[in-house]
């Protein structure tokens, strides 16, 4: 993959332009002819988001999604904030209440007593996720809502507390991979993947979304730091991104993550309500 990925980055993006004429992978199409589809989002509720990514976002017009984790102070302290960018058509997802993970799991030592998804009850998580939405709506005033798994853990003291919560979501994010989907046709949208990228270059991020043009499918950034706080991305090497895909807007679809799962969810629906073509058994 990481092959793979390098000589996409190579490829002038006329080459890749012409890979928007190929026919949808599987019969899955994007709007408007766009080849792929990148969703944009920002995990944790951090002031950088505010101070550098949103900005950046609203001057190339692209529109993304931010993950509140609730408990965060820059929640209640930038609240205008996070309602005008609702306002400007950014999506404000949730991370839950109060960010558990698992600290079982190698280099979690971080994660506090408390806040320990190993010691936390699935009918806990359940409840505290359903009042994210509430909390959520207060802000922003929507009732379709998505969701992102803190650390991408899903075992609440053993046991999956997805199930519990999935219907109150038009979808859900969860583990981590490169970031970009195999296939559109077969993607569970309560179980979408992501890349979490921290301390990488411009190149390497537009060579991801290359990477998605090339199999027609979709890639999931979910950054946390942009220029500051942590696991961050300079405000350098996420402009250079932004760049790219408000120069590229026929050939890439960017969008918030709801905006662009509605869509798949509809297409998929789409298939599988098509007709058998002749002669298929």
């Amino acid at each position: 993959m990481k092959h793979v990925v390098m000589l996409m980055a190579a490829l002038p993006i006329a080459v890749l332009a012409g890979l928007a004429q190929a026919e949808p992978t599987g019969g899955f199409a994007w709007p408007n002819g766009a080849r792929a589809a990148v969703s944009l989002a920002y995990d944790d509720a951090l002031d950088s988001q505010l101070d550098h990514a949103l900005p950046a976002l609203d001057r190339h017009g692209l529109r993304a999604s931010f993950y509140l984790q609730l408990s965060n102070p820059a929640v209640a302290r930038r609240m205008d904030a996070w309602r005008a960018a609702s306002r400007r058509g950014h999506e404000l997802g949730n991370h839950s209440l109060f960010h558990q993970c698992a600290r079982s799991k190698p280099g979690r030592d971080w994660v506090e007593a408390h806040r320990n998804l190993d010691t936390t009850s699935a009918a806990q998580m359940r409840d505290q996720v359903l009042l994210g939405n509430t909390m959520l709506a207060a802000i922003d005033g929507r009732s379709e809502r998505t969701y992102t798994a803190p650390c991408g853990d899903t075992l609440a003291a053993g046991r999956d507390y997805l199930p519990e919560v999935r219907a109150a979501f038009v979808a859900i994010k969860v583990g981590s991979n490169d970031g970009v989907v195999e296939t559109m046709a077969t993607l569970d949208p309560w179980a979408v993947p992501v890349a979490a990228p921290s301390g990488v270059s411009g190149a390497q991020l537009i060579a991801i979304v290359q990477e998605a043009v090339r199999r027609g499918t979709m890639v999931n950034f979910t950054f946390h730091g942009i220029g500051g706080d942590y696991l961050d991305v300079s405000t350098e090497a996420h402009a250079e991104l932004l760049r790219f895909l408000a120069a590229n807007r026929r050939l890439v679809w960017t969008d918030t993550f709801i905006g662009i799962m509605r869509h798949v969810r509809r297409e998929q629906a789409r298939l599988r309500s098509a007709p058998l073509s002749k002669g298929t058994p």
